[in-house]
């Protein structure tokens, strides 16, 4: 059973038939998908250092644009200690640069959530929660991060925390799954945000 079968639970079988398909992997293989965003933005100026330095950890990029080319892996892993886990990259084309938004996820059983490593090595953690809305769209929220410096984990207050939202929703009319990411911070606002589709062709 994948870690998202795992947090959902029944709430799974609510996901949108296509939304289901896409987050089951039933049978182990990674789900593989191509697409364009239709816009990727970025925060204020003062954040370049910080999205500059994200290139080296395959976690922030400092581009932005419009009909950005981007293909998403997701590929099932099984950690160290025999626990599940699922790799998300996420590469996006800008000309002949590649960048990346990547993480590490695994299931938290005690406290009922995903976990979630961001970027390679990873510098931050982030608690997540996936709720099913009634139209069987998929809907992921960070709550509770942490630092991430070697085997040391330090908690962020709020105020440093860049907190997610995370929308995934089956179109039927052009057959793609529209997806939508928003981070910000409670003193800076807007620091990342993408939105856009990518076709299930790989999914058939």
């Amino acid at each position: 059973m994948s870690i998202y079968k795992k947090i959902l639970g029944s709430q799974f079988n609510k996901l949108h038939p296509k939304l289901q398909k896409r987050y089951a992997f039933s049978n182990g293989a990674p789900f593989i998908a191509k697409g364009t965003m239709k816009k990727i933005q970025r925060g204020p100026k003062i954040l370049y250092p910080i999205f500059l330095l994200g290139t080296k950890c395959k976690l922030l990029f400092p581009e932005h644009g419009t009909n950005i080319p981007f293909t998403i892996t997701n590929t099932p892993l099984i950690g160290p200690n025999g626990e599940e886990q699922i790799h998300w990259e996420r590469t996006f084309y800008f000309g002949k640069k590649k960048r990346y938004f990547n993480a590490l996820m695994s299931f938290d059983s005690k406290r009922n959530l995903i976990k979630d490593y961001l970027g390679e090595p990873s510098p931050l953690y982030s608690d997540l929660a996936f709720i099913v809305s009634s139209t069987g769209d998929l809907k992921i929220e960070s709550r509770k991060q942490r630092l991430v410096l070697g085997k040391v984990e330090i908690p962020l207050p709020k105020i440093f925390q860049g907190l997610a939202t995370v929308t995934e929703k089956y179109c039927e009319e052009k057959d793609v799954i529209q997806i939508s990411v928003d981070v910000r911070n409670p003193l800076i606002g807007l620091i990342f945000a993408y939105e856009g589709e990518f076709n299930l062709d790989d999914m058939e």
